[in-house]
This record gives C-alpha cells, sequence and structure tokens, in this order.
C-alpha cells in the first residue's frame, strides 16, 4: 500500500475527502491530485562550473550545497549536483527518425516559454546536440523540443506544448 503523509490544511475541504478516498485505493495507478515536485540527483565533476551554467545560462536558482554537492531550483523542480563521474549517455532513443542522447532529463514549458529559452540558450552560445525545431506537427504529441548538453556531457531536453492537455 502506497502512503503519502502530506500537509492536508492547505488543501480546500470540498477537496480533501476525495483526495483521501483517492490515496488509499491500491488496486488502481496512484496518481497524484496534489501538485508535487520532481527531484534528480547525478553527477559532475565541478560545481563552480556547474553554478556557472546552471545559473547564468539557465536561469535556475541555486538552493542548499555543501562541499560536495549543490541543489538548483530547476524550472519549479530539485536538481541536486554530485561530485562524481557523470553518466555515460549515448544517443540511442529513437524518436521519429532522429536519435536522441540516453539517459537524459529535462522540462516540458508551454511553447511562449520554450520560444525564450531556445532564444536564451542561443544567446548564451550553447551548442545544441538536437537543434530547436517542431517534432510530429499535426500529429497528437505535435511539440517543440530542444537537446543541449551540460558542461558535463548531461543531456537535457526542453520540450514545449502548445497545452499541457496535450503531453500525454
Amino acid at each position: 500500500m502506497i502512503r503519502y503523509e502530506r500537509d492536508f490544511n492547505a488543501i480546500p475541504d470540498q477537496q480533501y475527502p476525495r483526495l483521501l478516498a483517492h490515496a488509499t485505493r491500491v488496486d488502481q495507478p496512484y496518481t497524484l491530485i496534489m501538485p508535487s515536485l520532481f527531484h534528480f540527483s547525478f553527477n559532475v565533476t565541478d560545481l563552480n562550473i556547474a553554478r556557472a551554467f546552471y545559473v547564468d545560462v539557465l536561469g535556475c536558482k541555486e538552493g542548499r550545497s555543501a562541499q560536495t554537492w549543490v541543489d538548483f531550483d530547476f524550472f519549479g523542480h530539485q536538481i541536486s549536483l554530485h561530485l562524481g563521474t557523470p553518466f555515460q549517455t549515448h544517443a540511442t532513443g529513437l524518436v521519429g527518425d532522429i536519435k536522441v542522447p540516453m539517459p537524459h532529463f529535462g522540462i516540458i514549458t508551454l511553447v511562449p516559454e520554450w520560444q525564450l529559452l531556445a532564444q536564451r540558450l542561443e544567446e548564451k552560445g550553447v551548442e545544441f546536440v538536437i537543434k530547436p525545431h517542431l517534432r510530429f506537427a499535426g500529429q497528437p504529441g505535435e511539440q517543440w523540443t530542444m537537446f543541449f548538453l551540460d558542461p558535463f556531457g548531461n543531456p537535457i531536453e526542453v520540450k514545449g506544448f502548445e497545452s499541457f492537455d496535450k503531453i500525454y
């Protein structure tokens, strides 16, 4: 059984019974009704270079840190960069007719924010593994996408959708 302990004071009273009933059902896939954040930890070889990239290039806000790690607010989600050997990646993920780097992580935005970020990355001189472009035009799943690497070779994808209802 999945058990989630949360601060229910922030949930309007009319939603609480629905949330509680949903959270106790173990016979169906679990879907959070409340907002949640994603956390991802991975290795880098230099925290100062990481700070320069994630803050100055991507615009992330630095959070807590120690001598061997640093947290960032990665577009509303938490990433933790630890000193170590970055994971190996290979262009093996076939999406349409393009091989994308695997594994990778990233964010999904609406198209206007995606366009602003693509412009920012171009202005900052980021080299793209896969240049900003539209894929699956006119099809279900139509999306703007771009891939680039952080200074340690960690692949990042940014997707842009017209509506978050179109993601799945």
